[in-house]
């Protein structure tokens, strides 16, 4: 029999890393680092599927789900440095 398992988590994670870059540059425009604990939360509850999930294909998306969404608090704390640096724009209308 043929498993398609890395193949389907592997399309997942070039996917979902595509989706998320964005999501991490918008979040920091409109809202500042301080929305991590929305990523922290979605992040742990992607892990949580992964580790119930009884199909595999669920279990490894959600796990590479859970796994960026963690990884985006640390691009978000990396997108203000970079916003401070003057590579991306600063949203004028958001108050710190």
């Amino acid at each position: 029999m043929v498993n398609f398992t890395g193949i389907v988590s592997g399309v997942a994670m070039i996917i979902l890393t595509g989706i998320f870059h964005p999501v991490v540059v918008k979040c920091e425009y409109y809202f500042g680092a301080r929305v991590w604990p929305v990523f922290l939360v979605f992040g742990l509850a992607g892990l949580g599927v992964s580790v119930f999930a009884e199909n595999a294909i669920l279990s490894s998306v959600a796990g590479i789900l859970g796994a960026i969404l963690l990884w985006c608090i640390r691009e978000l704390k990396e997108q203000e440095k970079r916003v401070m640096k003057g590579w991306f724009s600063r949203n004028p209308k958001r108050k710190e």
